[in-house]
């Protein structure tokens, strides 16, 4: 169960299971290229989801698995959300983000879709839960974290295990 706050909150999408093959989702990174993640890349992938980079947890998040994941070998760090690229650049200069890739699911919500992440029947309604996924090189999803409480932090030990 998801709450925020303290009230559950459902989430909308297909949701993905650790061992199911990582959907491939395009996302618009800060130039308004398309990047993907999920799939097979060759490399693990982190995929680090926010509701909002403008929220402190959010914020806190992303710095840490900036500063944790950044010697990690053979790994692509990314942080997912529903800001607008312009905003996740700004948010990643201001805060010296270098070993994180800020991409957003503001399009379509493709992401959120695939993933089964996507906040209902809450004032967070249609933004992006809190959670981290781990896709190994081959695209199978090695860790799923759903954290149980929006407003709180991740397991990043157990993120971070799931890749070494």
């Amino acid at each position: 169960m998801v709450t925020f706050k303290g009230n559950a909150v459902t989430l909308a999408g297909k949701a993905v299971q650790v061992g199911d093959k990582a959907p491939k989702v395009d996302l618009v990174a800060g130039d308004l290229s398309v990047k993907s993640v999920g799939g097979a890349s060759g490399k693990y992938q982190i995929i680090n989801v926010v509701p909002s980079l403008d929220t402190g947890v959010c914020a806190t998040q992303t710095r840490k698995f900036n500063e944790k994941a950044a010697n990690i070998p053979n790994t692509q760090v990314f942080v997912v959300s529903l800001d607008l690229p312009f905003a996740q650049g700004r948010f990643c200069s201001t805060e010296g983000i270098e070993n994180v890739i800020a991409l957003s699911d503001f399009r379509n919500k493709d992401f959120g879709d695939s993933y089964g992440v996507i906040l209902a029947g809450s004032p967070l309604e249609g933004l992006l839960t809190r959670a981290v996924f781990v896709v190994n090189p081959d695209g199978q999803i090695v860790h799923k974290e759903i954290v149980s409480e929006i407003t709180s932090e991740p397991d990043y030990e157990a993120a971070l295990k799931a890749v070494k």
